[in-house]
């Protein structure tokens, strides 16, 4: 199943979800995409209604950190964007990305489809036959798509409106 049509029916627009530890970082890799329509950083995968930012931090809710993203098929496809997911984290990494650790870090992989999940475990089945986890496994969830709760605004783009490069900071849950 793709995703929803829009305008004329020819143009179909697609909705990846994934968690890779900060999503301040993960959202700018998917943004600047060629075949992204748009982004937003949120939570997803825990068990509490509209979480806040904070109640995330705690560890508590179950929610990961993630990016949804919006694409246009015709010029990216869902494969790339696994391409990039595997690329900007450490899926060997359990409940741990660079100085971020805590089970909102988690590395999963939200299908939207059968499509989605299919190309989602071959993936990480070729990434971990590649022996990219030395001895270990891949440690990344693959899920159906749970609720998506939009973070709060200023996430949004937040490097970008801080004036900094995604390299000059972690996302160590701080309280805002």
């Amino acid at each position: 199943m793709a995703g929803p049509q829009t305008g004329d029916g020819r143009n179909r627009i697609e909705v990846a979800t994934f968690a890779a530890g900060c999503f301040w970082g993960t959202e700018v890799a998917y943004r600047n995409l060629p075949g992204v329509v748009s982004t937003e950083v949120g939570y997803s995968g825990g068990s509490t209604s509209n979480p806040s930012y904070r109640e995330v931090c705690s560890g508590d809710t179950g929610h990961v950190e993630c990016v949804r993203v919006l694409f246009d098929p015709e010029v990216t496809s869902y494969g790339r964007l696994l391409e990039v997911f595997w690329s900007i984290h450490d899926p060997c990494s359990l409940d741990r990305q660079g100085p971020d650790t805590g089970s909102q870090y988690r590395s999963v992989i939200f299908f939207h489809s059968i499509e989605q999940e299919r190309e989602a475990a071959a993936s990480r089945d070729r990434l971990e036959q590649d022996g990219n986890c030395g001895r270990g496994k891949v440690v990344t969830e693959i899920k159906p798509v749970a609720a998506f709760y939009r973070a709060e605004e200023y996430h949004q783009r937040y490097f970008e409106k801080k004036g900094v490069a995604s390299s000059e900071h972690s996302c160590v849950c701080r309280p805002h």
